[in-house]
């Protein structure tokens, strides 16, 4: 395993982060969308780092590589958000998404979350099995709470129960 840092975004990490980010989303998945189309990236600290949601990026040589966010949506609920993992460091060797996945969750637990949900599309089949492999399961579009933010691009949904 290499050696991965894990911790909270600050704002100097804004320009890291959508350098991961959008090379993902474009190059790799063909979904053509721009840094303004995606507006909770241009403001992090207000849109997940309130309530009992957080971001986080993973750090290798000084340099992001990683990033998931949780954004609290209410009664105790929460929604995973840009998860993403650059190509170089994927896979189990690396275990990025992994390091990634257990803050997120570890948080989630101590902020006394019941359940946490997430929207996707059918192209990420590499995340689809990941998030199964880790305690995710499938649902209908229809059993998301009134309060998940819906992305145009979502299209596949899980719910993760905590605790």
């Amino acid at each position: 395993m290499t050696d991965i840092e894990i911790r909270t975004f600050t704002a100097d990490d804004a320009d890291a982060v959508l350098s991961v980010i959008l090379p993902i989303q474009r190059e790799e998945f063909g979904i053509y969308i721009t840094a303004d189309e995606q507006p909770d990236l241009r403001v992090i600290p207000d849109f997940y780092q309130s309530g009992k949601g957080q971001f986080w990026v993973a750090v290798k040589d000084g340099a992001i590589v990683g990033t998931v966010g949780l954004k609290d949506i209410g009664n105790n609920q929460a929604a995973l958000r840009k998860m993403f993992v650059s190509a170089a460091v994927r896979g189990r060797e690396h275990g990025v998404a992994a390091l990634l996945l257990d803050r997120l969750l570890a948080h989630a637990r101590d902020a006394g979350l019941t359940d946490i949900f997430l929207g996707t599309t059918d192209k990420f089949v590499a995340a689809h099995r990941f998030y199964e492999k880790n305690g995710f399961s499938e649902i209908a579009k229809s059993a998301l709470p009134r309060s998940f933010p819906l992305m145009a691009v979502d299209s596949k949904f899980y719910r993760y129960k905590v605790g």
